[in-house]
């Protein structure tokens, strides 16, 4: 099979983590798979915040749980988070930042470390908190959070879960 379709089939979202960080040279690769994305018009409006420093982390999940209002971890202990903005100016932003979105969890799980989209992020910074967390990091502009994306080292494996019926249909 294919090595990127087998990626894709594979792939699973990742919801406990172990504390190892994850190195520099493997972030960048994702980093550099999410800002090949497709984008409408070839607008590349999102732009991807890399963020490894615990105390950012933290700040950054403290803000995503109270949205919740919950008291936890909402990034399951992965050490590192890739926040997906866009400009909100370009109309296909939303579409944009997904597609960065699945190309880095594709790339991730083809690097053997394991992903999860994690929402709340277009909530997180229309807080107060999370527009201080953008200014305090030299980030301007007139952005929409659009999702995170945690990656780490796997502290589970799991299974596909069933593919749903009907959701191909063929017209020939």
């Amino acid at each position: 099979m294919n090595e990127v379709i087998k990626n894709i089939i594979e792939r699973r979202s990742i919801r406990k983590y172990k504390e190892t960080p994850v190195e520099e040279n493997l972030i960048d690769q994702i980093l550099i798979a999410g800002s090949y994305a497709p984008s409408g018009m070839n607008k590349q409006s999102p732009i991807i915040l890399a963020i490894t420093n615990k105390e950012t982390r933290d700040k950054l999940s403290k803000i995503n749980a109270k949205i919740m209002n919950r008291d936890i971890d909402p990034f399951y202990g992965a050490p590192a988070v890739l926040v997906v903005l866009a400009d909100k100016n370009c109309p296909t932003h939303v579409y944009d930042g997904s597609l960065v979105m699945e190309n880095m969890m594709l790339a991730a799980h083809s690097l053997g470390l394991g992903s999860c989209w994690i929402h709340r992020a277009k909530e997180t910074f229309e807080t107060e908190e999370g527009k201080e967390l953008l200014k305090s990091l030299g980030i301007t502009g007139d952005y929409e959070g659009i999702a995170n994306c945690i990656i780490g080292y796997k502290a589970e494996e799991k299974e596909a879960s069933p593919r749903k019926e009907n959701q191909i249909y063929k017209i020939k």
